[in-house]
Formats: structure tokens, sequence, C-alpha cells
């Protein structure tokens, strides 16, 4: 007699997150039909093999899955490095570190409060003369690779500074600007562009670099959009369209506290 005990309903529960941590990865990398093309593959393969038992057509299934496995790792080498870069990024394990870490102190909340306040600053001001501009904030996940891919600033954060950067006349207006540690580590950093079919038509390069970025590390990017003048952030492969100067700020100290 089957016996349905509590390991379990562990066991269904373990492995329904992880088909839905794939389809949100799938989802943000813009490969969704591919999960779901994966899905119907796996449901014929277990029809075929365990229901129906047709050893012939079963044995062919068998063959495709062994070789789709090898197939599937080295189409989908970004998403499993996201993965595991996710799993063992530090803002995993606060949950069992945080009665152990000492919490910041009221002055350094107060200095990381007056750092995004001159981002959000910054933004405000290219928002209303319509300047185009891309800010990525570093979190867990190391961006040194991206930033060896632009001019090192290594700088404070400053509100004149952003805006000097993505003045139309600067040679690194067209690139990103890398927020790392509270410092302007570097601009006209060059980012991955997102392929996702699902982003609206009506924006550009800067919010689909944005997207890239976010889908494959933990930052948190802002962009003010140079037709419209609307300012979005990206976070986790999704958007936050036309905040307002406030929404931002709250935003960025919600996230990054």
């Amino acid at each position: 007699m089957f016996e349905f005990g509590i390991k379990d309903a562990i066991d269904i529960l373990l492995v329904a997150l992880m088909q839905f941590y794939v389809w949100r990865l799938m989802k943000s990398s813009g490969s969704l039909n591919i999960f779901y093309g994966i899905l119907v593959f796996v449901v014929m393969w277990i029809v075929v093999s365990q229901v129906l038992e047709m050893k012939l057509l079963g044995s062919i299934f068998d063959k495709l899955v062994s070789v789709g496995a090898l197939a599937l790792i080295i189409l989908f080498q970004e998403e499993i490095r996201r993965f595991f870069l996710t799993l063992g990024s530090q803002r995993q394990m606060k949950f069992i570190t945080k009665y152990f870490v000492k919490r910041k102190s009221d002055e350094e909340e107060e200095h990381v409060d007056q750092q995004l306040m001159r981002i959000v600053l910054a933004c405000d001001h290219m928002s209303k003369n319509m300047v185009g501009a891309l800010i990525v904030i570093e979190r867990d996940m190391s961006l040194n690779d991206i930033i060896k891919s632009g001019e090192t600033i290594d700088a404070n954060i400053s509100t004149e500074l952003l805006k000097n950067i993505f003045f139309k006349n600067s040679p690194l207006h067209d690139g990103a600007v890398i927020i790392s540690h509270n410092r302007i580590m570097a601009a006209g950093c060059i980012l991955p562009v997102s392929h996702n079919l699902n982003i609206p038509k009506e924006l550009g390069l800067r919010h689909r670099a944005a997207l890239g970025i976010t889908s494959q590390s933990d930052a948190i990017a802002v962009i003010v959009s140079e037709e419209t003048g609307a300012i979005s952030v990206a976070q986790g492969g999704e958007f936050h369209l036309r905040l307002a100067s406030n929404e931002l700020e709250s935003y960025l100290i919600n996230a990054l506290k």
C-alpha cells in the first residue's frame, strides 16, 4: 500500500520550488518557450516509456535525453552560471547570519542614505533635462569583469560627477557607470544586452543592457531614458518603469539596506 509521509511532501515541495525557479530564470532570459518545449518532451518521454511501455520509441527517447542533458548545459550555460552565483551569494545566507553579524551603525546607514540620495538627485536632474543614463549598483556578486570594460574612475559618489559623465558631449555618456562599495568605480562600461523578446519595443538599448546585467547578476540598474526622461529600475531581470524621484529613493533604500 502506498504511504504518503512528510518526507514525500517535502520532496514534492522542493521539486515544485526548483521548477518555479527554473521557470522564472527562463522567463527573465526570454527562453520561456524552450522551457515549455522541454516540459512537453519530458511528459512525452514518461508517457511513452512508463505508461505505454513502447520499447523502440522509448529507447530513442532515452538516447535523446542522455544527449539532451549535455546540450542543455551548453545552451543554458549563462543561466546555470547565474544559478550557482545566486546560490553562493552572501544574501542567500542572511537568514542564518543576521543574528551573528554586527548591524550597521546609525552613522553608517545615514552615510548610505546620503550616497543613494546623490544618485537620485543626479537621475532627477538628468530626467528633467532628457539626458540618458545607465547606473549599475553592485551588490553581492562581483562586477569586476564589467568594470574592466570601461574607464576606471574610483571616486566618491557625487551628483555633479554623475551629471558630467552622462553629459551628452562626454565621451563616456554612452556606457554604463558601475558603483561598487559606495564608490563610482568605472564609467563607459559595456554590459551584456538582453535578447528577451518580451521587452516593450519603446524601450531602447540602455533598457536592454540593464535587463541583461540584472539577469546575470544581483545588481540593480537605474535607467534614465533619453527619449522620454522616464526613470526606471531593473532588478532580477525585471523592470520597474516610470518611477518618480521619491519612488526611486524608496526603492533603492529598501533594496540596498
